[in-house]
């Protein structure tokens, strides 16, 4: 009997294979970066080959490192960046132009022209989501309207549209050599395209972006056996692909936030804060988004609010990469330990826009409140405090959507290893903050449903029982401290707005 299931983890700067037993502890892994393409301001791309090529050296040497084979595998999960947009041919597997990145920022003028048009509150009614250059339909739209050709291609099934689990399931499971060319529900919910009610694409919808159906993948659950891995591929056996989370979605269920009101934040490149409503359709008033949280099988579909951050882990990127004031992201927890405060300075990292809960594309980013005094270790404390005070505003949304108040938040992601930060949350959301021992739980959460799918786990209560906490850290500032901060905070953000002109 198969000991194992694998997870692929396809993030936005790499891409992960992971295997779980049972018990959902890490039993291998291997892990490659891919290139950052930016071909000018505001566009960011991926070429999908190398990610596919990096996908298949990962699972090889994922199963090598472990010392297992691929039938030993019950099940393979997939999780991924979400809205990432990949447009192919499915006669020669070749992508039609470079993944078009969540984080690409191209399509500004369709989203305010839906806006401008009044479609934006039948997508917010239908999708559950505001127009922004973040999702698909937008990037879809532009391949559409500038790759020459693309839209007879597209008419005459030339062309496959998909996020990147798509992509990946359709390589995995043979290709061109017949691969399935499917999503789930929750990359679905990612797009402006599909119906929050029907779970199925909405011709409205389509008709706004002028997106031929034929273009698109049959949305099917989170938790079911979507094909088969061929022999001869990278996996080396025929084992059942049995799961499709976007990675935010992976990330809950990892977490086990299984239940309404459970709820966890990833902390990433960008952060991303979801709260589970059940089988209820919350429709967000206060800048969240309303997505899709999973599917298992043929129970009713689970709903979230999210709040999506743009600029969280980047920005500490951003302070190596383009300011040289550190040579790596673990320098940032002693540098912020120099100061006792930032002296009054707020950094809003609005690199490309806001997003929950403002969704203002015209925003950039601005340092408040800067003065002589102020050294490298009061920037770096106000850049973490900054994916602090995001993440308070959203717990705030949530708070004011669904009157659930958050006691307790868990957390996942890259940055939840810095403890000076975690501690910082915890202090301006005035709740306790927790780690589980498994860190990264948006492949668990992918392990899970796929595992799900074959029996391998048999009741949600198995993965609750594998959850287990490594640290946790309770508030220590006052209210009034909370609260003068927070105020400042605001402040800062609204020096960032009106600054584009994205008419």
């Amino acid at each position: 009997m198969a000991e194992y299931v694998g997870a692929i983890d396809q993030g936005t700067t790499s891409t992960r294979f992971m295997i779980f037993n049972h018990a959902g502890e890490d039993m291998g892994s291997a892990q490659l970066e891919h290139e950052q393409i930016l071909p000018q301001a505001g566009w960011v791309e991926h070429d999908p080959t190398e990610i596919w090529e990096r996908t298949r050296t990962v699972i090889e040497q994922g199963l090598a490192r472990a010392g297992i084979s691929g039938s030993d595998l019950a099940a393979i999960g997939i999780t991924n960046q979400r809205e990432t947009t990949v447009v192919w041919d499915p006669n020669t597997g070749r992508p039609h132009f470079n993944a078009i990145v969540w984080q690409d920022t191209r399509t500004d003028r369709i989203a305010s022209a839906l806006e401008r048009e009044g479609k934006g509150d039948v997508i917010r009614q239908k999708a559950g989501l505001p127009p922004a250059t973040y999702f698909s339909a937008g990037k879809v739209q532009w391949l559409l309207e500038n790759v020459e050709g693309l839209r007879e291609k597209a008419e005459n099934g030339q062309a496959l549209f998909g996020t990147i689990d798509t992509w990946v399931l359709w390589n995995l499971s043979g290709g061109v050599n017949g691969g399935v060319h499917a999503t789930d529900v929750t990359n679905a919910s990612r797009t402006m395209l599909m119906n929050l009610e029907t779970l199925d694409w909405d011709d409205e919808l389509l008709g706004f972006f002028g997106i031929p159906r034929r273009m698109l993948p049959e949305i099917k659950p989170s938790s079911t056996v979507y094909g088969t891995t061929p022999s001869n591929g990278p996996v080396g056996a025929e084992v059942p692909i049995g799961g499709m989370l976007g990675d935010q979605q992976g990330a809950t269920v990892g977490q086990v936030a299984l239940s309404p009101g459970e709820g966890k934040n990833t902390y990433g490149t960008g952060n991303f804060f979801l709260l589970n409503t059940g089988t209820e359709i919350v429709r967000s008033k206060h800048g969240l988004l309303t997505t899709l949280g999973y599917k298992f099988g043929d129970q009713p579909a689970v709903y979230c609010l999210e709040g999506a951050i743009a600029v969280t882990g980047s920005a500490v990127q951003w302070l190596r990469d383009q300011l040289g004031l550190i040579t790596h992201a673990s320098e940032t927890e002693a540098l912020a330990k120099q100061v006792e405060d930032t002296g009054g300075m707020y950094f809003v990292p609005a690199f490309s826009g806001l997003f929950a809960p403002y969704w203002r594309s015209d925003a950039r980013g601005v340092i408040a409140g800067l003065s002589r005094f102020h050294t490298k270790a009061h920037v770096v404390r106000a850049t973490l405090e900054s994916v602090c005070w995001q993440s308070k505003e959203v717990a705030d949304a949530m708070y004011q959507d669904s009157g659930v108040e958050l006691e307790f938040l868990k957390v996942d992601g890259g940055m939840v290893a810095n403890d000076y930060l975690m501690q910082m949350q915890a202090d301006i959301l005035g709740v306790p903050v927790a780690r589980p021992k498994v860190a990264e739980t948006t492949a668990l959460g992918s392990a899970y449903a796929a595992g799900f799918a074959v029996g391998f786990w048999s009741t949600e209560q198995e993965m609750r029982d594998n959850w287990l906490e490594d640290k946790r850290w309770e508030p220590q500032w006052s209210d009034d401290k909370r609260e003068e901060g927070y105020a400042g905070w605001k402040k800062a953000v609204q020096r960032t707005l009106d600054w584009v002109d994205v008419s």
